[in-house]
C-alpha cells in the first residue's frame, strides 16, 4: 500500500502528527520499534504551555483528569540558595508518567483513524535520485527489517521522522550529529515514600550537573541526574550514582532517607544533538529528531509536541500541492516558533557548564527571585496559554 503519509515513531511528536493528519483525511501509517505501552526516560512533566498545545487539538482529557497539578518550579543553587517561581495566573502544569501519557496519545492516532504497527525496526529512508531537488534525492519511503522477508520497503508521499534523538533516519542522511558540548548524560528513576511533598517541581543546580525532582500521581517521585561524562564514566552502580547525586544536598538527603527505588535507573547519553536542517525533500523531521531539548528548562515536551504539530500542518500543504519541499516551509516555522526559547535553552546549558558562571546565577537569583519568576513563566510556555 502507499501511504500517503508514514510516521515513523510513536511517543508523543509522532502521535500528535498522525492523529492531526488521520483527521485531515490521509492514509497515515505509524510504525516504532518498541511494544506500547513502553517505559521512557523523561521528566514527566507537562508545562502549561504542553497543555495548552494539547488542549487546542481536544488531546489534553487523560492528563488533566490524571495528572498531578504542578504549580510552578523551585530552584536551588550549589550553595543551597532556594528560590520559588510559580506560573502566572495560576495556571498549573501536570505531571504524569510517560508509559501512560504515550499510550494514551497514541491511542487518539489510531482512533482518529491511522495504522499503527510495534516491534517495527526502521533502517534507513529509501532514496529516488531527484536532479531538480537541491540535494539531487528525495525520500519516498523507509526500509524494515522482517525477520521473514528481510528488508521490506514501505512507500508514502511524505515521510515524518519523530524517532527520536538517535533518529535512523536523520542521522543516515547527515541531517543530525550527537553535539561536541556539552557532553552530558542522564541517570533516571523512579522512587516511592519521599517526604516533602510539593506542589512544584524542583531544579537542583550544581556546577556542570543538576538533578531534577517531579512528584507523580501514586507517590511516585521522578529523579533524574544530568551530568557530565567524565563524572559517570566508569559507573557500575547507576543506582548509586542516583543516590550520590541526591545526598550533595541536606534537604535532599533527609527528604529522601525511607525513599525506596522502584527499578533499576535508566542510563541515558549523550543528551545533546545537533540539527542542520529541518528535513530534506520527502522528509520532516518532528520530536527529538529535529533537535534535543536539554532538560534543564523542562519544555522538552511542549518543544515536540508544538513541533509535531508544525510538521503536520506543512506535512499537509505538502500532500496537497505535490511539491515535496515542505522541510524549507518547516524549517522558517521552528524558527519564528523556537528561535528565542532555543537561544535561552544554549544560554542556560553554558552557565550550567561554568562553575563562575552558576554562582553568579545563584547570587542573582537571590537578589532578584522576581527574575526566576520571570524565567519560570517562559520555560512554561504561559503566554501562550490562553
Amino acid at each position: 500500500m502507499f501511504w500517503d503519509a508514514l510516521v515513523v515513531g510513536a511517543g508523543p511528536a509522532g502521535s500528535l502528527a498522525a492523529t492531526i493528519l488521520a483527521r485531515s483525511g490521509a492514509r497515515v501509517l505509524v510504525v516504532d520499534r518498541a511494544r506500547f505501552p513502553r517505559d521512557k526516560l523523561c521528566g514527566d512533566s507537562f508545562s502549561p504551555g504542553t497543555l495548552s498545545v494539547l488542549r487546542r487539538l481536544n488531546l489534553s482529557s487523560w492528563i488533566e483528569a490524571h495528572g498531578l497539578p504542578i504549580e510552578g518550579m523551585e530552584l536551588t543553587g550549589p550553595s543551597g540558595t532556594s528560590v520559588q517561581g510559580r506560573y502566572p495566573r495560576s495556571l498549573v502544569g501536570r505531571t504524569a508518567l510517560r508509559r501512560d501519557v504515550d499510550h494514551w496519545l497514541l491511542g487518539q492516532a489510531i482512533r482518529a483513524g491511522a495504522q499503527f504497527e510495534e516491534n517495527v525496526v526502521v533502517s534507513r529512508a529509501t532514496i529516488e535520485h531527484a536532479p531538480q531537488e537541491p540535494r539531487g534525492l528525495r525520500v519516498t519511503g523507509i526500509i524494515v527489517g522482517s525477520k521473514t522477508h528481510g528488508e521490506v520497503p514501505v512507500q508514502a508521499r511524505v515521510v515524518i521522522a519523530a524517532d527520536g534523538r538517535r533518529s535512523a533516519l536523520a542521522s543516515g542522511l547527515g541531517l543530525t550529529a550527537a553535539a561536541v558540548r556539552p557532553r552530558r548524560w542522564a541517570v533516571g528513576a523512579y522512587f516511592e515514600g519521599v517526604a516533602g511533598a510539593s506542589p512544584l517541581g524542583e531544579m537542583h543546580i550544581r556546577a556542570r550537573e543538576y538533578l531534577g525532582v517531579a512528584p507523580l500521581p501514586g507517590g511516585l517521585t521522578n529523579v533524574c541526574l544530568v551530568a557530565p561524562i567524565e563524572k559517570l564514566q566508569g559507573m557500575t552502580d547507576p543506582g548509586r550514582t542516583l543516590r550520590a547525586g541526591i545526598d550533595c544536598e541536606q534537604s535532599l538527603r533527609e527528604r529522601f532517607a525511607r525513599a525506596r527505588i522502584m527499578a533499576p535507573p535508566v542510563v541515558l547519553g549523550p543528551l545533546a544533538v545537533d540539527v542542520r536542517a529541518a528535513g530534506a525533500p520527502g522528509l520532516l523531521l518532528a520530536g527529538d529528531a529535529a533537535g534535543f531539548i536539554d532538560p534543564i528548562t523542562g519544555d522538552g515536551l511542549c518543544f515536540a509536541l508544538r513541533g509535531a504539530e508544525l510538521a503536520a500542518e506543512t506535512a499537509l500543504e505538502m500532500l496537497a500541492s505535490g511539491n515535496p519541499n515542505g522541510h524549507a516551509s518547516l524549517a522558517e516555522r521552528r524558527r519564528a516558533a523556537f528561535g528565542w526559547k532555543l537561544h535561552l535553552n544554549r544560554v542556560l546549558r553554558r552557565i550550567v557548564d561554568s562553575p563562575a558562571a552558576t554562582r553568579a546565577a545563584e547570587r542573582g537569583a537571590w537578589a532578584a527571585p522576581r527574575l526566576i519568576q520571570s524565567l519560570v513563566a517562559i520555560a512554561g510556555d504561559c503566554a501562550a496559554c490562553a
